[in-house]
């Protein structure tokens, strides 16, 4: 612990970095200091100095407010409370929502800009929903304290914050909240509604050993129905299927889509994305998504099943792509070369080990969608000594009043 911890400085707020944080100055020193918003003069309190080269600080209140902060739109996150007290899951949810978007918009196009070299003219675009970004989520996790009570955790610490309110859930979500009920003996509770039939409540212990075939759900996109697990991945905004369904639809490049070649639908989940492509360019269509889950591969074969050239494979995505490479003759490398990757990694990215294989491979196109823009920056970088570039790029505000942003990125042999 350095001896500027716990103090309190006066800081004058410059711009938005990645991470739900903005970022300040003192006495030359960078600071990382939440609850503010590029513009403000606050009062914050020393958090971390530990690290050279920055500190951080959480805002304990504002002097000189910026024209787009308005009251949070969850009082549990509120300035009003002690930063300890504040719950998380909504560190955007004081800033007004289009210059939410606006603040997204600055990190994604630093991040390009800086680790890859590239300019965009992106802008986030809404989903539909209530002007202020509440009513969205489909799925929430309320972790369990000691004595049972349930809440999502404070910002920025695993202590468990008692709430009232769930404002950003969906209204059938926030309705059937347990949040005065107690689960002792739980770490969480999983509230999951899905499109279709009813909701679950499902308390569950510190594995996912409790995931079972007795909480299978439909959800519809359009007039497309998926079969999952309850507590399998599925995007959390009630409109966010749909939107990256179009997304992906419109960013492949029909020039140079080949139905008959070796598509590829990586980090493909229960299917989502491999219908995407199938939907849009017929039942002929060869694709094969892969996911290390074999739990959301065996529901993709079933989510699959009328393209008769589509497969699920149980792997990890770096070892499948090492396989094909490795085994590939001359007429499937043909194929791959020819192919289209869809390409959804997690939060950290594809990775140099992925895009390195891909990059051997050569497919035709690789439609990239990113959760976070600065393992998007890292990927594209790579991609580029690969001698991919960077085509389109759209940016959807999959999550309001949090800090994430989701892009679908396109990208081409040079």
């Amino acid at each position: 612990m350095g001896e500027m911890q716990g103090k309190t400085v006066e800081i004058e707020v410059t711009n938005v970095a990645h991470g739900g944080v903005a970022v300040a100055r003192h006495e030359g020193r960078v600071i990382f200091v939440s609850d503010a918003i590029p513009g403000e003069r606050v009062l914050a309190r020393i958090t971390e100095d530990s690290k050279k080269s920055f500190w951080r600080a959480e805002t304990l209140s504002v002097i000189t407010a910026s024209e787009h902060r308005r009251p949070h739109v969850w009082a549990a996150a509120s300035i009003d409370r002690a930063p300890e007290d504040r719950a998380g899951g909504a560190e955007f949810g004081h800033i007004d929502i289009a210059h939410q978007r606006e603040l997204k918009r600055q990190v994604l196009a630093d991040s390009l800009s800086r680790m890859a070299g590239v300019t965009t003219e992106a802008t986030v675009e809404a989903l539909p929903g209530p002007h202020n970004g509440t009513g969205w989520r489909t799925r929430v996790r309320l972790q369990v304290a000691e004595d049972g009570t349930p809440g999502p955790y404070a910002a920025r610490s695993h202590r468990v914050i008692a709430v009232t309110d769930l404002p950003l859930a969906t209204p059938a979500l926030a309705a059937i909240a347990p949040l005065d009920e107690k689960f002792p003996g739980s770490a969480h509770v999983d509230i999951v509604v899905p499109s279709v039939g009813n909701p679950f409540v499902l308390a569950g212990g510190a594995t996912n050993a409790d995931r079972g075939r007795a909480h299978r759900i439909t959800e519809r996109v359009g007039e497309r129905e998926f079969r999952l697990d309850a507590r399998g991945f599925w995007q959390v905004h009630q409109h966010a299927a749909e939107t990256l369904t179009r997304a992906v639809q419109d960013a492949v490049d029909e020039s140079l889509f080949d139905p008959r070649a070796s598509n590829l639908d990586l980090y493909g989940g229960v299917g989502l994305l491999a219908a995407a492509v199938g939907d849009r360019f017929g039942n002929h269509v060869r694709i094969t998504t892969v996911e290390s889950d074999s739990l959301a591969t065996d529901h993709a074969a079933e989510n699959l099943v009328e393209w008769t050239g589509a497969a699920a494979v149980t792997a990890r995505v770096e070892q499948f792509l090492r396989g094909l490479g490795a085994t590939a003759g001359a007429h499937e490398r043909d194929s791959l070369r020819r192919g289209t990757v869809i390409l959804d990694p997690p939060r950290s990215g594809a990775g140099k080990e992925v895009v390195a294989e891909l990059v051997a491979l050569g497919p035709a196109q690789i439609v990239y969608v990113a959760c976070d823009p600065v393992a998007l920056a890292r990927d594209v970088a790579l991609f580029a000594a690969g001698g991919y570039e960077l085509g389109g790029l759209r940016a959807f505000d999959l999550f309001p009043n949090t800090h994430h942003v989701e892009a679908v990125a396109t990208l081409t042999r040079a």
